[in-house]
């Protein structure tokens, strides 16, 4: 195996009997050597806009004592083609060369008029080695791409990191001893996880007249005087989007050396350019076969994406995809019309579509003077009866973020969902692997069947919902990740269905703690309307008879143009409150907390769903990202009243959910439960017997002295458990269950 993976010195017969051998080791130095010029060429030669860009940038890392120099493949090819291709094929050759041309022209750099042999020795010794990073602008490869015939060749691979080890120190140059004559050698070590063997014989010349007695394996290492660097291995997962249905997702391990340890952390998403090696696993050779080799990446450059974004590089926009999205967001309609695209096989549910599109763009991160910091994320719970298609606009969330986990209550952990702590089996150490809300960092994360979850799984999402960070203290690892991500969650209430005879309060069986972290809440009835249903239906029916071209089931905006412009508008915009906007939620803030009093004192007990702070916040990220959606950096007055409008629709109809007419749920339910122990009771509507509903109506209401409303609410519950059944158009009502 060539390059890096071979763990072997480079060296040059000079004495040799063959002439053959010495003439091909004569060439391939003389290549080597003009290799290196070219190099040197390169570095010292290339110009950008009359800048010697790679020359200075030399200059300036050395002059900070940084030994390091990026170098953009694009460059390399606009002035070489052939040297670029060599780098290409055959990396693990090339580049070491690369490094060795850098470590001289740093040297003319630093020291231009070293002349005599002193100062020729120091100017070697003040100049170290000096590390290339690689940015290459060629195509992306796939996890699942990469095989036997991309081995010791450069290839470039997006992906989330999992795992990211504590450093340690690699020998690079190998100090050695004699046990027995105390001859001392150096041997330089290659890169990656190839092993090395030590000299079986001593080197040292035996004394005249004398036999050499130093014993095989005579070298002994003495680590004080070895030459180290440091080493960080790093563990790559493929993004979830680029998961097929039903596989797991593929690993890599990535060895960095030198300036490239300490980049990332578990969460981060990095496109990796390196050398795809393979190395032999297992701590002695009796463990694998010899043939059988672990791949793995040697890496030369990472780019980081610091915000979040996708690793497909979707925050590069053309010229005229960013001129078509600005003229999208000036369009008036644009709100209506994006909403209207989410989900368009979905019928109805316009505020909760609308809601979604909110929550797809966000509101304005903040981070304040002493610190602290406000999410832009915007939460969604929906709460309702089965077949209402929350699941569907959960999985159209899914494909249309850029960034997006989807997973399932019952079939989550709180390690899945936050972090757990591994131990790697090779070193023995505990390392941290990022969960659904780490891998979802800058996007968001749908959670189906939300009320499924175990409580304690339940809890752990508390912190990362509100804070963002999600805090772990595990055997000795303390530290915090970053999970700045929306949370779209659907549930069922306790009952399977909602009970409009109970309390929300009874029908949701959340605590007050996660509730108030949502932003929206919206309670999904499906309601028993015969022309809403007769509608439903023949959409239903549509969509079954393939009529794709019916505009009720294809979206005003395709799929990927939502994508990208959720993103242009992420990356551009950060819209702020106006002086006129705060003041108008400000007082609207007043006037809600008010209307919950109410609502508490009348139903004489504590609302399940609280009114906070939190919630007048929520109306300002709801604000920000309708501005953020039309591409304004101000927020209006319009916006302010659209978010009103949605948080009125949303949360504050859950928290009056069943205060009718003024009357409280307690003395409501008590008139109902006697009607319906009185209907049960009596012998005149016994089972199979008929009545007209008027006279039922008469009694209970006028002679009994009950309300209309209790009466009406009492038969309804009493049809839909089948006690009664309404003939010829609700006029008559039999019983035909006891």
């Amino acid at each position: 195996m060539n390059g890096f993976d071979r763990g072997s010195v480079f060296s040059v017969p000079v004495y040799g009997s063959d002439l053959s051998a010495r003439s091909n080791a004569t060439n391939t130095h003389s290549a080597n050597t003009q290799t290196i010029a070219d190099f040197q060429q390169f570095v010292t030669e290339f110009r950008e806009n009359e800048s010697f860009i790679y020359r200075d940038r030399l200059r300036a890392n050395c002059l900070r004592k940084e030994w390091t120099l990026e170098v953009e493949m694009g460059h390399l090819i606009g002035w070489r083609e052939d040297l670029a291709s060599r780098a290409r094929s055959e990396p693990g050759e090339v580049l070491p060369l690369f490094e060795i041309g850098l470590r001289n022209v740093a040297r003319n750099l630093l020291f231009p008029t070293a002349s005599t042999p002193e100062e020729r020795i120091e100017k070697q010794q003040a100049v170290p080695e000096i590390q290339l990073q690689l940015q290459s602008g060629s195509r992306l490869m796939q996890f699942r791409e990469l095989g036997a015939t991309n081995i010791s060749r450069l290839v470039r691979l997006p992906g989330i990191v999992i795992s990211a080890s504590v450093l340690s120190s690699r020998a690079i140059r190998l100090h050695l001893t004699c046990k027995s004559c105390r001859h001392v050698t150096t041997q330089d070590v290659q890169g990656g996880f190839s092993g090395f063997q030590l000299p079986r014989k001593c080197a040292a010349p035996a004394p005249p007249g004398e036999p050499k007695d130093c014993p095989l394996d005579p070298y002994v290492i003495v680590h004080d005087k070895c030459t180290f660097v440091d080493q960080q291995t790093i563990k790559l997962q493929e993004a979830p989007d680029m998961v097929p249905v039903g596989e797991l997702p593929r690993h890599l391990i990535l060895s960095c050396d030198r300036y490239l340890t300490g980049q990332v952390v578990p969460g981060s998403r990095v496109i990796a350019t390196g050398i795809y090696s393979t190395f032999q696993q297992g701590k002695s050779r009796r463990d694998t076969p010899v043939a059988l080799r672990t791949p793995y990446l040697r890496v030369l450059g990472l780019e980081i994406d610091r915000e979040g974004a996708s690793g497909s590089g979707i925050r590069n926009f053309t010229a005229e995809e960013e001129e078509e999205f600005e003229k999208m967001g000036k369009e008036s309609d644009i709100y209506e019309k994006f909403a209207r695209s989410i989900a368009p096989s979905i019928f109805g549910n316009g505020d909760i579509k609308k809601a979604i599109a909110c929550l797809l763009f966000g509101g304005s991160k903040k981070v304040l003077p002493d610190g602290m910091r406000l999410r832009g994320d915007i939460n969604v719970l929906m709460l309702g009866d089965p077949g209402t298609a929350k699941s569907q606009l959960l999985k159209f969330v899914e494909k249309v973020s850029p960034i997006a986990v989807y997973t399932s209550g019952k079939g989550s952990s709180a390690a899945g969902l936050t972090a757990s702590v591994q131990r790697d089996p090779q070193s023995r150490e505990f390392y941290l692997e990022g969960g659904a809300m780490v891998l979802a960092d800058g996007g968001v994360v749908c959670i189906d069947e939300f009320d499924k979850m175990r409580d304690e799984d339940r809890v752990a999402i508390h912190e990362a919902m509100e804070q963002q960070t999600i805090s772990i203290a595990k055997a000795g690892i303390t530290t915090i990740l970053n999970s700045r991500t929306s949370v779209l969650a659907a549930a069922n209430p306790v009952f399977g269905r909602y009970d409009d005879m109970k309390t929300p309060g009874e029908n949701i069986d959340f605590q007050t703690t996660i509730l108030s972290r949502f932003d929206m809440i919206f309670i999904v009835k499906d309601e028993h309307n015969e022309q809403r249903d007769a509608t439903i239906a023949k959409h239903v029916m549509n969509i079954h008879m393939n009529r794709a071209t019916d505009s009720s089931t294809v979206g005003e905006i395709d799929l990927e143009k939502m994508k990208r412009y959720v993103s242009y508008c992420k990356a551009r915009r950060a819209p702020r409150l106006s002086t006129d906007a705060a003041q108008k939620l400000s007082s609207h803030f007043v006037a809600l907390r008010k209307q919950v009093q109410q609502v508490e004192r009348d139903n004489n007990e504590r609302s399940s769903i609280p009114i906070t702070v939190r919630q007048l916040e929520a109306i300002v990220r709801i604000s920000e990202s309708l501005a953020k959606m039309e591409l304004k950096v101000e927020v209006l007055d319009a916006h302010v009243d659209e978010a009103i409008r949605l948080f009125k629709f949303s949360t504050m109809d859950a928290v009056r959910a069943g205060n009718l007419e003024g009357i409280s749920h307690s003395e409501l339910r008590e008139e109902v439960e006697s009607i319906e122990k009185e209907l049960r009771q009596r012998n005149k509507l016994g089972v199979g017997r008929t009545l007209p509903y008027s006279s039922l109506r008469n009694y209970f209401v006028t002679q009994r002295g009950f309300t209309n409303h209790a009466f009406d609410r009492c038969l309804s519950v009493l049809e839909r458990t089948d006690v009664l059944q309404f003939l010829q158009q609700r006029r008559l009502v039999r019983r035909i269950a006891v």
